[in-house]
């Protein structure tokens, strides 16, 4: 959750197992949604032109698209190459890098960048904590001087 870009006010990271993981991140969301009523919902593009992902994934995003709407929530949606090209210009040729860059600026972050991944090394889940931060600096990038998305 951020406030203004760069002012993030909270965040975490929740693990959800099992056959009813899409049911389930979807009632923790929700929860979220419902307690702090954000102004607009942020979430990677999995559709056919964005970034492929799994299968219940893009069915959990179509989900938090339909709870957005719901709620009455703008929802934008930005893809891997979205998140690296904003990022470009910084040279960050690797998830690794953006967990850094996004630490630099958000000295809040520090604690959570995991260590270098090794090529027999599953992700460390503390990355997806950076994709989602990386996904609302796109969004915040993409806001024009009226307060509009682009």
């Amino acid at each position: 959750m951020f406030e203004g870009d760069f002012s993030p006010f909270d965040w975490g990271i929740r693990e959800i197992r099992g056959p009813r993981k899409r049911t389930g991140c979807l009632t923790r969301i929700t929860q979220v949604v419902d307690r702090y009523a954000p102004d607009v919902l942020v979430i990677q593009d999995t559709s056919e032109h964005g970034t492929q992902r799994a299968r219940w994934i893009t069915a959990l995003n179509t989900s938090i698209t339909v709870l957005a709407k719901d709620r009455d929530i703008p929802a934008f949606a930005y893809s891997r190459d979205q998140v690296r090209d904003t990022f470009g210009r910084h040279e960050s040729p690797n998830k690794h890098r953006l967990a850094e860059l996004i630490a630099k600026r958000i000295p809040a972050f520090e604690r959570y960048v995991p260590p270098p991944r090794r090529p027999w090394m599953s992700e460390d889940r503390r990355m997806g904590l950076f994709d989602a931060v990386a996904l609302g600096l796109v969004f915040f990038q993409s806001i024009d001087r009226d307060g509009h998305a682009a």
